[in-house]
Order: C-alpha cells, then sequence, then structure tokens
C-alpha cells in the first residue's frame, strides 16, 4: 500500500512467530467464514463484490435526488448514519455554510429522538426543496421511524402522494419487513442493505454510497480505493507487509498486557466523525462476553488541552493509534518575523 503506512515502533511490542501465527490462524478463520458470526462476513471481500450495474443505479438515482431537491434528507441510525457521515465530513469542506452554495445538501435524521434537532431541521428547510433517504432493514426502529413519518408528511404535504414517490427512496431488507411494505406500496426506489453485512460495516453498501453519491461524493473512486485495501490486506499477503493483520497483532498483545483502552487520535478536525464510526465499528464488534478494548477518541490539538492531562499522567491503562495525514489537499505556511 503507498498511501498507507503502519508504524508500531513507538509501541514496545516485539512480534513474536507465535504471536503471527495466532494473526494468521484468525484470518483464516476470517476468510474461511467457519467462526462465530459468519453470516455477517460479507464485508470481508465487499469492495471487490460490488457490481458496477449496481453503482451505475446508485449514481443514476442520486442524479434524480439532487435535481429534484436542494436538501436531502437522509434518515438512519448507527450504521446507517455515522459511515456516510464520517466520509462525508473527511471529504467535505468545513466552512462549506460560509459559501455560496453550489450543490444540494446532505443532512442527517434519525439518529436521535431529539425534539429540538427534529423542530429545527423542519424550520430550516421550510424554504428549501426537499428529498429523503430512508434506511432501515425492519422499518421498525424507533429513531428512523419516527424521524421518517415526520420527514414524509412534510413531503407529502408539499407534493403529494405523487411526488412524494419521486422524492423518496428507500433502503432496506430485500423481501420483508415494514419499511419494504411501506415502499412498495407506495411505488418508492429501492436499494437492498445485504443479507450478510451488518449496519456498522455497510458504508460501501446502499446504505452509505446513495447519501455520498447524493451529497458529491465520487463514489467509484471510493470503492476503488476500498478494493486497493482489500487487496492490501487479504489472506494471502505477507505478514509484515499486512497493515491489517499487524495493527490487530499489536493491539491484542497490548490488550493481554493490560491496555483496556484505546484512543484513536487525530490532529485533522474533519476526521473527527471517521473517529465516531471507528468507535461504533471497535465498540460493537468487540465488546462481548466480557471482553474487548473500550474505544475512545480524541481530536488534536483541541483535545490535548483536556483529555490530554490524563492521556500523559492519568492512570497507565490506556494506549493511543495516532491517524497523521502526511499530505493534505491544502498547505497554510507562516512567514518568518525576521
Amino acid at each position: 500500500m503507498k498511501t498507507l503506512k503502519l508504524d508500531i515502533s513507538k509501541a514496545g511490542v516485539e512480534i513474536t512467530p507465535r504471536m503471527e501465527e495466532r494473526t494468521r490462524e484468525a484470518l483464516s478463520l476470517l476468510y474461511s467464514k467457519q467462526g462465530a458470526g459468519n453470516d455477517f462476513l460479507g464485508w470481508v471481500t465487499l469492495p471487490s463484490s460490488i457490481a458496477p450495474q449496481e453503482l451505475s443505479r446508485i449514481g443514476a438515482e442520486a442524479k434524480k435526488l439532487r435535481e429534484c431537491a436542494d436538501v436531502i434528507i437522509c434518515i438512519g441510525i448507527g450504521g446507517s448514519y455515522l459511515g456516510a457521515k464520517a466520509v462525508a465530513e473527511a471529504m467535505g469542506d468545513s466552512f462549506a455554510a460560509l459559501r455560496p452554495r453550489k450543490e444540494p445538501v446532505v443532512v442527517f435524521a434519525g439518529q436521535n429522538l431529539s425534539e429540538e434537532y427534529t423542530y429545527e431541521l423542519l424550520d430550516a428547510v421550510k424554504d428549501h426543496s426537499i428529498a429523503a433517504i430512508v434506511i432501515s432493514k425492519s422499518g421498525t426502529t424507533t429513531e428512523p421511524a419516527v424521524a421518517f413519518r415526520i420527514v414524509k408528511a412534510e413531503i407529502e404535504r408539499r407534493y403529494g402522494k405523487a411526488g412524494a414517490a419521486e422524492r423518496i427512496v428507500a433502503i432496506t431488507d430485500r423481501a420483508r419487513g415494514a419499511l419494504k411494505t411501506l415502499a412498495d406500496n407506495e411505488g418508492y426506489a429501492t436499494f437492498v442493505i445485504p443479507d450478510d453485512v451488518g449496519g456498522r460495516f455497510s458504508v460501501l453498501t446502499p446504505v452509505g454510497l446513495l447519501p455520498l453519491a447524493a451529497a458529491g461524493v465520487d463514489i467509484e473512486a471510493l470503492v476503488r480505493g476500498a478494493e486497493e485495501m482489500e487487496r492490501a490486506t487479504g489472506e494471502q499477503v505477507a505478514f509484515a507487509e499486512n497493515p491489517a493483520a499487524v495493527y490487530a497483532t499489536v493491539r491484542n498483545a497490548l490488550y493481554e498486557a493490560g491496555k483496556k483502552i484505546e484512543i484513536l487520535g487525530s490532529y485533522e478536525p474533519k476526521l473527527q466523525y471517521i473517529n465516531e464510526w471507528w468507535k461504533q465499528l471497535y465498540g460493537e464488534s468487540e465488546g462481548k462476553d466480557g471482553k474487548g478494548l473500550f474505544p475512545a477518541s480524541v481530536t488534536l490539538t483541541a483535545d490535548l488541552h483536556s483529555m490530554g492531562q490524563y492521556i500523559q499522567e492519568g492512570e497507565r491503562t490506556m494506549f493511543e493509534t495516532i491517524v497523521s495525514v502526511t499530505a493534505p489537499k491544502h498547505e497554510v505556511r507562516i512567514e518568518s518575523d525576521a
């Protein structure tokens, strides 16, 4: 991988042949799909399994939404929210709200039950044309169901039932569930959440790709990058050259040595929601059977002046993983006073 470098030199871990062997065994179990939870391992080879025609259909639907609405409301919670939000924030403009708007805006709902948030959302879009993407496998998860009922009513009030059918897209189960039934009855365009991909891993399914395409993200380039990472972390890649295998080995060694908390830190505020998504990926995956590293995060250098004190001088139960962007898109120089 030319675009990713993993540096474990400061971890204080010396990888032994036995540690490498254990990681190889775990990786083999993952690819053989013989272990516990094997019915949700579609994410392992997901990037390379995305059909070009699926990307084309997602792109066409996103174009349709972008042409009919100034604001596209994406409704979902957990993996149906965090993955797309993380990528959109990382690739977006931190100060887009201050600039003349050229592109439709994607906003999120259904990730909370706040009356203030919902009221302010409806108030903010009252002078804008709107459309919605609703994401739920069952259609009965409380937060998205409540938000969708409110947003659906607003769209129908403005554009009527027929108009709403052109402005609402549902991403749901292939064959069953309340949202699938409603979408079929109302004539909404639909996309499928794969049965073998859990919500927190679903950003490279229509769950994440449709909102991101609607936000103007090049989803074909995103998938190509994911395919590159899939190849770089595959079962046949030499251990020392596989960043995922080495990272997993070091994390396990530190956990077994009593480090029960992992802090993900970055010096780029635009990666804040990558941190949030990472916490879901690891917390929801590992926190089982009384085991697992506790994932926490900081955004530096802001948190250096708050959490930094504890990290540096608090209880020695944690380790840090720092994400550093070595080639940012823009450069700002400070001129010398001399």
